[in-house]
Order: structure tokens, then sequence, then C-alpha cells
């Protein structure tokens, strides 16, 4: 299986400055597991979008996959109670 190349857009990046240092690890390495496989177990298909979420502790992450350029772009990253505002 090909490996994926991981782009942030800038207001994910942003979000990521808000939380707690503790949890930003945690979050990064979920991230990074997106490369090997993008849908994973834990990967939910959001219904109105070509898009997923994946769960890191109290944490959404939303993100879109292009298959036919092995890229992953990471749209939101948020507490789970305010992901969806």
């Amino acid at each position: 299986m090909a490996k994926y190349k991981i782009l942030l857009k800038h207001s994910a990046v942003k979000e990521l400055e808000d939380i707690p240092k503790k949890d930003i690890k945690k979050i990064i390495k979920r991230i990074q597991s997106l490369a090997l496989n993008p849908r994973s177990s834990g990967a939910k298909k959001l219904s109105d979008q070509e898009r997923y979420r994946i769960r890191q502790g109290d944490y959404r992450i939303v993100y879109s996959i292009q298959d036919n350029e092995f890229t992953v772009h990471i749209y939101k990253i948020g507490h789970r109670r305010e992901i969806y505002r």
C-alpha cells in the first residue's frame, strides 16, 4: 500500500496551537497514522460531504482523502463539543 502525504490547512494548524500540549502529541500521532491507512476502522464518513472524521480522545479530526494523488487534507481539529458548530 502506498503512503499518503498529509497536508494541513492553515486553519487546522492554528487550531492545534490552542490545544494543550499533552493532547497535541497524541493528535499528531493519530494524524500521522492516516498516511498509512486513511480509512482506518475508527474513521467515519460524514454523510453530507466527501470527508471523514476520526477521534483522538475528546478531539475530532476532519479530513478528506484524494486517492488519485495519495494525499490526505486535514481541514479541522477541534474539541468534540465545538467541531460541528
